[in-house]
Parts: structure tokens; sequence; C-alpha cells
């Protein structure tokens, strides 16, 4: 009897350990996966208000411990018809942009364009150049190795051969204040915390100014290292190979990092002999001396030559150099494109300065927050209840609340900017890159996708999306979600921004 008992008990016992374990079964999984799962298994009856939908939805436990500030409001009349600690200042993460990209519409207008110039103060002797040679940035976040092939061109095509001067690199158009007040130091090595000048460089068109990309592929054989190339070409960064070949189906363990106050970009790790394309991309120190070298590279390609005791200098150009060759950037309604679509810190950070320096004459953050500041009070925002930092969003300290980012995404409207502004926005769902952008590969059904049209936000401890969806009867809603101070998974709070947003394409206002 007693053996008959301690069966049934032990027999118990591993029923309720398999109990207990059927919650750990699938840990395997992504944490996004498992809360985009569960935003599916929500419902709601038909007669509920737009209130208790989002009732049920706050009501996850994974809010817990964290603050969050909701605000739906009518896009036609701009009536409030949720709010949720709606005059809660809260850390907007990259949703900062959309201040950002409204002021520099209004400011600076969807037509402007940055100026970069190749001068000199010199004259030409037959096909020497005497003087020097200046490239003048005046903050094109595009810039690109192929418009320092074509100056380089256009110099060669007016008969210039050689140059008996300096190659002076000029960044006056800006402060020498390189990154913003409030980047982690830990942030800057990479290049969503690339440093600023108003002479810089992109390695590609994704346009991430100040950064070099770095790509490793394995060798044929598992012995010696794996092969490191940088783009553009360059001695401006030094790469430090340290990585190890190893066998086919190893594990692939490649870290691309560069030393903080240096060039140097140590690549280390392991690559298998079948391993795969590992790319990064690392922001340089001083982008003024890349752009430069850089485009000297491209001088001695069409053979220009310095002649002489010629040396590198970073001055401003004298007033009255003489301009030899230019180019304007893309519009500022092309720019918004990659800025808001690939949320580009950079271009945040330069589109700050900017206006600083048409507004104020001083290309500072300081100068260009003051202008953020009066034309988000001129789209409804209380200037009482707002603290700006940058205008990436990468600080901690940018303060804002969903209340009165919404009130911004209703005044805009009105503004004949606004459909440039509300096309640099990612789509959900949409798989083209330039088009759905950071929501790509989020709320891919209807009647989400290609309906929520919104900016993502997210760094540590915050994830935002703000903007515009279209409800079930055709009412046009404004919508910002800024969730704050929450630990763990960044996938789990999408998951439920993702439903809320998809909620209001569910809903019907009407009765």
């Amino acid at each position: 009897m007693k053996s008959k008992a301690f069966r049934r008990r032990l027999l118990l016992f591993f029923l309720i350990v398999i109990v207990a374990m059927v919650p750990f079964l699938n840990q395997e999984k992504p944490l996004f996966i498992q809360a985009s799962d569960e935003r599916t298994e929500t419902r709601y009856d038909e007669d509920m208000s737009l209130t208790e939908k989002m009732e049920v939805i706050l009501a996850n436990e994974r809010l817990d411990g964290a603050v969050t500030g909701i605000t739906v409001r009518h896009a036609a009349t701009g009536e409030i018809l949720f709010a949720e600690n709606g005059d809660i200042r809260l850390h907007p993460a990259s949703n900062m942009k959309l201040l950002t990209a409204a002021a520099a519409l209004e400011t600076l207008g969807a037509d402007y364009q940055f100026r970069t110039e190749v001068l000199t103060d010199g004259r030409r002797t037959g096909a020497v150049l005497k003087g020097n040679l200046y490239l003048k940035g005046k903050g094109d976040p595009t810039l690109l190795k192929a418009d320092l092939d074509q100056f380089a061109k256009d110099l060669k095509a007016q008969g210039i051969r050689n140059i008996k001067g300096n190659l002076v690199g000029d960044d006056s158009w800006y402060d020498d204040v390189r990154l913003s007040q409030d980047l982690n130091w830990s942030d800057e090595p990479f290049y969503t915390g690339a440093q600023v000048s108003a002479l810089t460089l992109s390695p590609n068109e994704d346009y991430d100014a100040g950064t070099v990309i770095v790509e490793v592929t394995p060798a044929k054989k598992a012995k010696g290292k794996a092969s490191v190339n940088v783009s553009p070409k360059n001695d401006y960064v030094k790469i430090v190979n340290r990585t190890k070949m190893v066998s086919a189906g190893e594990p692939k363990q490649i870290k691309i990092e560069r030393e903080h106050g240096s060039n140097r970009i140590i690549v280390e790790g392991n690559m298998p002999v079948d391993g795969t394309l590992s790319r990064s991309w690392a922001a340089v120190w001083e982008p003024t001396g890349y752009a430069l070298e850089v485009f000297r590279s491209a001088l001695n390609e069409q053979g220009i030559k310095f002649i002489g005791k010629s040396k590198e200098k970073f001055e401003a150009a004298p007033k009255n150099a003489q301009v030899l060759a230019a180019k304007d950037s893309m519009p500022l309604s092309e720019l918004l494109i990659p800025f808001m679509k690939l949320s580009n810190n950079g271009h945040g950070e330069v589109l700050t300065k900017e206006m600083g320096k048409v507004v104020h004459g001083e290309g500072s953050w300081d100068k260009g927050l003051e202008v953020m500041e009066d034309v988000a009070a001129e789209l409804g925002v209380n200037q009482d209840t707002i603290l700006l930092r940058d205008g990436s969003g990468m600080s901690h300290k940018n303060l804002i609340p969903s209340n009165d980012l919404t009130e911004l995404l209703f005044m805009a409207r009105d503004k004949s900017w606004f459909p440039a502004f509300y096309d640099s926005l990612p789509v959900a769902g949409i798989s083209e890159r330039l088009v759905g952008g950071t929501l790509r590969n989020r709320m891919t059904t209807e009647p989400a996708k290609g309906n929520v049209t919104a900016k993502t936000g997210s760094i540590t401890g915050v994830s935002t999306l703000s903007g515009y969806v279209t409800s079930m009867d055709g009412e046009e809603l404004i919508f910002s979600i800024l969730i704050n101070n929450y630990l763990g998974s960044s996938g789990n709070m999408q998951a439920i921004e993702n439903e809320i947003a998809t909620m209001l394409a569910e809903h019907e206002l009407q009765e």
C-alpha cells in the first residue's frame, strides 16, 4: 500500500512539474514573436468603445512598472478621443524626429538644398594651380565619394594637373562641437552616434554621414585571418584585423568596433570557411579629415598632384576665394525619406545645426534647438512642458507629452509642406525599404498594412510610435504611444504598439 501511495505522489509530482514547465517550452523563440502572437488572441466585443478596447490592451502585464502615455485625436477636428497620461512628459526616442522634420520644413522649406564647394585663393598658370585648394562643406549629409570624384574630374577638365599649395578642409559652416550634449560615450563609435561636421562624407545611399562600411568575408582555408575591406577605400581609418578563420560549420562570431578617440577599427572573432558576409557601419573620428582624405585620393586618380611642400590643413576659405566646382544636394523633401524612413540620427543633428545657421547665423545645437522650440510652439506644442536636447532623439533627456505630440501632428496637416512630411513616414507592412522603412516588418496584414503611417522610436527603456491611421469607417486618426521605463524586450513593447495601432485601424467610430 505504501508503495502505491508513493507511486501516486510521484506521479502527481511529475504532473505538477510538467504543468509548471509548459510556459517555458518555447523560450528559444524570440520574445517579440511571442508578443506578436499574443496580440492576435485579444478579442473585443463589437459594441466596445474605444476607451474599453484601449483598457484591455493596457492591462498587459508587460506594462507593469512602465509609464505609458497615449493620445488619440480625430484628425479632422483635433478632438482628443482617448488619453492615458497624455499630459505627462515622456522621452520620445526617435519620435523626436517628428519635431525636427516639421521644424526643418517650416524653417528651411521643402526645396532647401545643401551646397558643397571646391575653391581656391590662387590663380592658374598653365596646368599649375598656384594657391590652396579648399573643400568647403555646408552640412550636406548626402555627399558621396562619387561627388568628390566628379569634383576632381571638373578640375581636370579645367586643365589643372598640379597644385602648388595646401589641401584645406573648411568645416566652418557649423561650430566644432561634434557630438550632442547627452550622447553616451558608448554610442559614439557606431553609426547611430556619428560625429557631426559641416564637411562630411557618406559611404553609400543610406547616407550615414561620417561613417565607413567595414565588411568581413571568409578566406578559402581554415587558417590565417578573414578578409576585411573598407568602403570607401581610404587610409584615414586603420583596420586592426584580429580575426581567425575556423572550419566550416563552426559558429561565426565577428565583432567590429572603433576604439574611442581614435580611428583604429578593431575587427575580431571567428569566421568559418563557409561563413557569410559580416557588415557594419563604423563612425569615424573627426569626419572633416575623412572627407579630405577621400578627396585627395580622387584627385590622385585623375592625375592631379600636389607639388612643393603641400600640407593638409583645416581652416576657413577666404571670403574672396574663387569657386572652381560645386554641388547642391537633393532637396529637403527627398532627404526626409532616408531621414525618417530609416531613422537616420545624423540627419536629425545636421538639420538642427542648419536651422541654427540659417535663422541665427550660428550652426550649433543650442541655436538650432531654439528654432525647433519656436516652430513647435507655432504648431501647438506648449513650450513650458517640453525639453529638447537634440534633433535625433538619442538623448534620454528629451521630454514631450503625447498630447503635445499629437497636437503637432494635427497642426502640421494644414501646412503646405505636409505632403512631404507625411510621405517621409514609414508605412506599416510595406516591404520596400524606402517606403515601409522601420515599419516594413511590422503590422504586415490588413487593415493596418499600408494604413498605419507613423514614426518609430527606440532607445534603452523607451519605445514609441506616433502618426496617422484611418479607422474601419474611414475616419482619419492621429495617435501617439510613448512607453517609458520598461524592462525586458523591446519587441514586447512594439507588439503592444502594433496592437493599439491595429485596433484603431479596425475600430468604427460611428455607432
